[in-house]
């Protein structure tokens, strides 16, 4: 059977948490212990599980020791599906980065899918729950890709492309705004208003600067060319169903918008945006108001242009519907080449264009940089043109790129690394260049001095980087490592094995195997996560908006935004942790501004978002149609008569055939008990209800079988009315401070009521002998699970946050 991916609201996907924990009758919570990839594994891929004991660091205090062999179980039956031994990591060394002690459980034998997760024994304590499928990434490329649709500029967020809680009206489009955007040094001059409409935001600001689109877009390009069935016309985008793989429309709305910042002879401007850090700065992006202005020209953002252009027009020129586009993209990268080569050959490159009055990102680049855009220009016009002009240019200058020069193979110029391998195999390369480009490029790789290239166990989390790459932004080299390695696989360079593993088991970290134990994208619940980043400085998600929290606001961050990590190099000693932390440890879930400055810890970028999206491609197989029927409510009530009435409603539905009603009285195996129609394709928010006339006596478990009209179908959440009595469980008072009120069904008798934290720890237990009334007003405040059983019975879960 297909997979499907099923569109839920934030509500709905707390609540489907619930209907996994229904499955594991009783088994221990999430230990912050075991690290697993949250999301799964393919069936053939390595599988190991890391364990930790914290000895340095925020946790240090914690204290875990696995026993000698640990389990792997299945979810829904908690049958044991693998038993291993679990191996000590470096002699039991702590490890510097991480400050902790570690084992390994390797798990690969196991190849059967399904929902596993591993399990502690001894200690009962267990891992998140992950899968064991042919693509266990789908549903992450689909949030990760996603990421840039909400970030764009200038475009309204509306349904069904996007989720409710992310909807949003256009933006920036206001007078004096994006479509009549001022020259930021003669303000008041009309004459020289702009359309500079479109593009995405940078980062964690609504700024667009052009020099910033440099990586992004040649990762994304080269995520396509290398991985070109994973980007299929589907990922339920406006111009999804167009004929052209989603991923290429979203790099155009970037494409479209460099074109605005260019001129007729090539010149281009830096960036645009707000002139100080009070205008524009609210939440959503469609309430801001305050005018936005363009900077000056500059060579930098001239042969940026000259660089992305040249290898977007060979990559469009595939798409016979784009093969004008394609052209049109050689003619501005070839103008905007010929602007910048005067500058370039008389060594007078523009480096000091940006004074600020844009804030807030510096968009000019060094001398080096901009000489190997030039260089990255030339090879791509010279594989597409056949030009000798390009290819005499790309002999005369190779030499004295950085990366050539100095024979330096790493992360710090990842576009014009590639750029010049790439050359190295074209039919019409200079033999003696070609040699030297790999000569360079092989002693790199075989001499590795920095440990780059290959698998290594130096890391405890299986994700080796220098120390010196945790700084600001260290997830983007944390997957510019697997990219590098990567591209001297596919040149042929070095061991093919070793740098294949090293690659493959460098995308765990993002997903869980790090010393948090956290996915480092923003809010994927929904998706598979168990432990995510809750909270992004991003302007549109700021602190204390409905946007705030993943976890604890209504609406929490829209899913999918890669944060910048662990920074061993934050600059505010008094907010430990991130400070005075081992570097993989130098991490807080937090988005608040100045003084504690969470951007240097938790902002997105457009640059770590494509670093990551090609490396997740490489594990990732092509994504079949998603459901886009997005389901905002479920949920039912008990009827005086003994009947049951089930409510549902949905924002938005594409090619909904029908809904199946389906029953339970085990919340595992389940019956279809009646079906309605659905509403096909529809953008208004449609309401349905259902009777159950022939319930059970005993409780009732339900979910919806959502079916499109081409048969494929997903489940929703499952539900249940408890049926013990009368009444059901019920808590209150809302919000809750210093008790809670716990209403029980008659004749439920002493039940264990537990309190669980996010991070899976239990921090209250207590019988109760009936209803009655629970003092919590010495928890922390936050979000918890109440869980209330008899026995391994589980009778009530739900969320509650405490005041």
């Amino acid at each position: 059977m297909r997979k499907h991916y099923l569109y839920l609201s934030c509500k709905c996907m707390i609540a489907l948490t619930l209907g996994f924990l229904l499955s594991l009758r009783g088994v221990a919570q999430v230990s912050q212990f075991i690290h697993v990839d949250q999301f799964g594994y393919a069936p053939t891929a390595e599988k190991v599980a890391v364990l930790s004991n914290p000895i340095v660091g925020y946790n240090a205090a914690l204290s875990y020791t696995p026993p000698s062999t640990m389990e792997v179980r299945n979810s829904v039956t908690n049958a044991v599906a693998f038993t291993g031994p679990v191996t000590v990591w470096n002699n039991g060394n702590t490890h510097a980065n991480s400050g902790d002690q570690g084992w390994w459980f390797d798990f690969s034998a196991l190849t059967a899918s399904g929902s596993f997760y591993v399990f502690d024994p001894a200690g009962n304590q267990r891992s998140a729950v992950f899968e064991i499928v042919a693509n266990p990434y789908g549903n992450v490329m689909l949030a990760a890709v996603k990421m840039f649709y909400y970030n764009r500029c200038n475009m309204t967020k509306a349904a069904p492309y996007a989720q409710s809680k992310w909807t949003d009206g256009n933006n920036f489009m206001n007078p004096l705004q994006d479509q009549q955007c001022r020259y930021v040094y003669d303000q008041t001059n009309a004459t020289l208003e702009k359309n500079l409409t479109g593009g995405w935001f940078d980062a964690g600001d609504y700024n667009k600067y052009v020099s910033f689109t440099h990586s992004p877009l040649h990762d994304l390009l080269y995520a396509y060319e290398e991985n070109p069935a994973v980007f299929t016309d589907n990922f339920n985008i406006p111009e999804s169903k167009n004929g052209i793989p989603d991923l290429l429309d979203e790099v155009k709305w970037e494409l479209d918008w460099l074109f605005k910042m260019t001129n007729a002879d090539g010149s281009t401007h830096n960036k645009m945006g707000s002139r100080n850090y009070s205008e524009n700065i609210s939440s959503p992006p469609s309430v801001n108001v305050d005018g936005r202005y363009y900077g000056p020209t500059c060579t930098s953002a001239s042969a940026t242009i000259a660089s992305v252009f040249s290898h977007a027009a060979l990559v469009y020129a595939g798409m016979p519907s784009l093969a004008a586009y394609a052209g049109t993209l050689e003619a501005k990268a070839v103008s905007c080449f010929n602007y910048v080569l005067p500058f370039f050959n008389a060594n007078t490159l523009q480096t000091n264009c940006d004074d600020g009055s844009i804030v807030s990102g510096d968009a000019d680049v060094a001398v080096g940089p901009q000489r190997s855009m030039m260089v990255i220009a030339a090879i791509y016009l010279f594989e597409r043109t056949g030009n000798a002009v390009y290819n005499q240019f790309l002999v005369d200058n190779y030499a004295g790129t950085d990366v050539m020069s100095s024979g330096y193979w790493g992360v710090d110029a990842t576009e014009l690394q590639d750029a010049l391998l790439r050359y190295a195999k074209l039919p019409g390369a200079n033999p003696t260049v070609a040699t030297a480009i790999l000569n360079s490029a092989g002693t790199a790789v075989n001499g590795n001095w920095n440990g780059f290239f290959g698998w290594t166990t130096a890391d405890l989390y299986r994700a080796f980087m220098p120390d010196w790459s945790y700084h600001w932004g260290s997830n983007m080299p944390k997957a510019d490592y697997a990219n590098v390695n990567r591209t001297m696989l596919k040149a042929g360079l070095g061991n093919a094995a070793s740098l294949t593993r090293k690659a493959a088991e460098q995308i765990h970290y993002f997903h869980g195997i790090n010393p948090q134990g956290m996915v480092y994208l923003s809010n994927m619940y929904a998706v598979g996560g168990d432990r995510c980043a809750n909270e992004i400085y991003h302007t549109w998600f700021n602190d204390g908006t409905i946007y705030d929290n993943a976890l604890t606001s209504p609406n929490g961050p829209a899913p999918g935004y890669v944060v910048g990590g662990p920074n061993a190099d934050y600059t505010i000693g008094s907010q430990s942790p991130p400070f005075g932390q081992p570097r993989q440890k130098s991490y807080l879930d937090f988005n608040t501004g100045w003084p504690t400055n969470s951007w240097e810890i938790t902002e997105p970028a457009i640059y770590y978002q494509a670093a990551y999206i090609r490396l997740l491609a490489h594990s990732t197989l092509p994504i079949e149609d998603p459901l886009p029927v997005e389901l905002a409510e479920f949920y039912l009530k008990e009827l005086d008569n003994g009947q049951a009435q089930l409510y549902w409603k949905t924002v938005s539905e594409t090619d909904n055939e029908r809904f199946e009603v389906e029953r339970s009285t085990d919340g595992v195996d389940f019956s279809m008990i009646g079906e309605l129609k659905g509403h096909n394709t529809t953008a208004v928010a449609r309401h349905y209800t259902f009777t159950d006339t022939e319930l059970p006596n005993i409780t009732a478990y339900y979910r919806l079988k959502q079916v499109d009209t081409d048969g494929q179908f997903e489940y929703s959440k499952i539900i249940a009315l408890y049926r013990n009595g009368d009444v059901a469980f019920r808590i209150g008072p809302n919000p809750l401070s210093d008790y809670v009120d716990l209403q029980m069904p008659p004749h439920t008798g002493t039940a264990t009521v537990t309190l669980i934290n996010m991070a899976g720890v239990e921090v209250m237990r207590r019988e109760m002998d009936g209803s009655g009334r629970l003092l919590i007003s010495n928890v922390a405040r936050g979000m918890y699970l109440m869980r209330v059983e008899k026995g391994s019975e589980k009778l009530f879960m739900q969320r509650i946050f405490k005041n």
